[in-house]
Order: C-alpha cells, then structure tokens, then sequence
C-alpha cells in the first residue's frame, strides 16, 4: 500500500526545482553584455599620458654653434684662456626651432680636475635671457657687452661673468652648450649651473654644442 504521508512535502520541493531552474537563466542574462537598444553609460576612456618636455640632456641637439676662434675639438687659443686676457670666444648659433622665447647657455669642463680622472664638472660661464634674435656673441662679450636684456649667472670661481679654460693638469674639454627655451626666464640673480638647470627643467626645445679642448703650456711641457 502507498503511503501518502509525504506527498505534499515532495511535490512542494518539486515546485520549488521547477522555480529554480526557470529562473536562473534569468540570472545569467542579468550580468551579460545589455542587449543591443538598450540604454547603458557610454564607456569612458582614461586620457592620454602627458609627455614631459625634454631635460637638458634628451633635448634634440639640432642647433648649430660654432666659434671663429676654433672648430669642434679644437685647442682654445690661449688669448681665451687664463694663460692669456681672458676673453670669451665669439659664438654663433643657426637652427633655433620655432616657438624660442630665450637661450641659455652654459660653459663647462667635465674633466676637472685631472681628465684621467675627473671628479667634478667645472662652470666657466653661466647666461640666461639671451634674446633669440641674438645671432651670437661677439668677442669679449663675457666683459659686459651682452645682447640687451641677457642675465649673466654665477661661474665656480663665484664670479658673475666668464672664466676661461685653465686646467691644473692635461688637456681638458670645454663644452659651450646653448639652449633654445620656450618661456623668458625671470630673473634668477647670480644663478649657478643647477639653479638654472632647474628653471630649465621642461622648457627646452632644442640645444647644441661645440666643444674646445685646451692644455697649459707649462703643464705640456
């Protein structure tokens, strides 16, 4: 004989499968993709990393300087130098790119004191402000007779103005590098090489070289 004592615990879990299994196809649309039509939030898409200006060291060395006084490796005269008056080489510069505000430029040695080996980098000459229709710098600038409106920086002999090459010992290099900026600087006073590094710091649109080499008579002898 069938026992009817269960029936109605077994059919209400059946009803209750049937419910389940109806609704979890529901489920699984419900966290799909929507439906083509339906309304949903536009995605959004994050904006583009800013790029940092070039430093002084990655800035495009697309600017021509060159010296009547020597050419790309050559031996600064001595008239330039402290073995003789001490007068800044002329310079002239080509290939600004557009959108130059001011130049800089920056006179040093890497190889002090002994290019055998060099333990610091030695600053002869620090300018800023140069006005980018300045085609160069005539001899003997480094006395005063500057482009208007030119600042003149602090040198590592603390002095306001040009020192020339005077290795203690072997020849060394004398890197004239220039600057082309997109700002006019503000007046930064005696600025040393790092203090106008830093306000360079993403203004350079492009630079360029010439490197003089020179040794002492004495110490080449």
């Amino acid at each position: 004989m069938i026992s009817l004592r269960n029936a109605p615990c077994r059919s209400s879990l059946g009803a209750l499968a049937l419910t389940l299994s109806l609704l979890a196809p529901l489920g699984c649309q419900s966290a799909g993709p929507p439906a083509t039509g339906s309304s949903s939030r536009p995605a959004t898409t994050s904006a583009p990393a800013a790029t940092s200006a070039p430093t002084a060291a990655s800035a495009p060395l697309s600017i021509t300087v060159t010296s009547s006084a020597f050419g790309p490796n050559e031996a600064v005269p001595a008239k330039h130098t402290c073995e003789g008056t001490d007068t800044s080489p002329a310079l002239s510069w080509s290939g600004l790119p557009a959108g130059t505000k001011s130049l800089a430029l920056i006179v040093d040695d890497p190889d002090a004191p002994d290019p055998q080996a060099p333990k610091m980098v030695w600053v002869h000459w620090v300018l800023y402000n140069i006005p980018p229709d300045a085609p160069g710098l005539t001899e003997g600038a480094g006395a005063g007779e500057l482009p208007a409106g030119t600042k003149v920086g602090q040198n590592d002999w603390k002095r306001a103005d040009y020192g020339g090459p005077c290795p203690p010992i072997g020849r060394h290099r004398y890197f004239h590098k220039l600057y082309a900026l997109d700002v006019q600087l503000p007046d930064l006073g005696k600025a040393t090489k790092a203090d106008l590094d830093k306000a360079m710091a993403g203004h350079i649109l492009a630079r360029g070289e010439l490197i003089g080499t020179y040794e002492k008579v004495k110490s080449a002898k």
